[in-house]
């Protein structure tokens, strides 16, 4: 058994505690094609304001869930952990098992 290091865990908690919003988890899913999208896409999609959606962008990106690049007015979003793709394709898989 490996010894037990509560701030690793801490720290990985939070990483899934950010995904735990059905609004984070869909923008992550958007963002798992591996393709940039920019702020504006995603509160046309989801339907609700601006700040709203930069909440959520903003939970993500303390967990080091995503990546930002400014460019003039916009901000585009990309993943910063592409294995989170696996991981929701593994987790998708199971869900259909049930």
């Amino acid at each position: 058994m490996k010894p037990f290091k509560r701030a690793e865990h801490k720290e990985q908690a939070e990483f899934f505690k950010a995904l735990g919003h059905p609004t984070r988890l869909w923008i992550v899913r958007q963002l798992a094609d591996g393709k940039e999208h920019c702020v504006c896409e995603f509160v046309d999609e989801v339907g609700v304001d601006f700040s709203t959606i930069s909440q959520h962008l903003s939970v993500l990106k303390q967990a080091g869930i995503v990546l930002d690049d400014k460019r003039g007015k916009s901000v585009y979003y990309t993943l910063s952990c592409t294995c989170i793709a696996t991981m929701l394709d593994c987790l998708d898989t199971r869900l259909k098992k049930r």
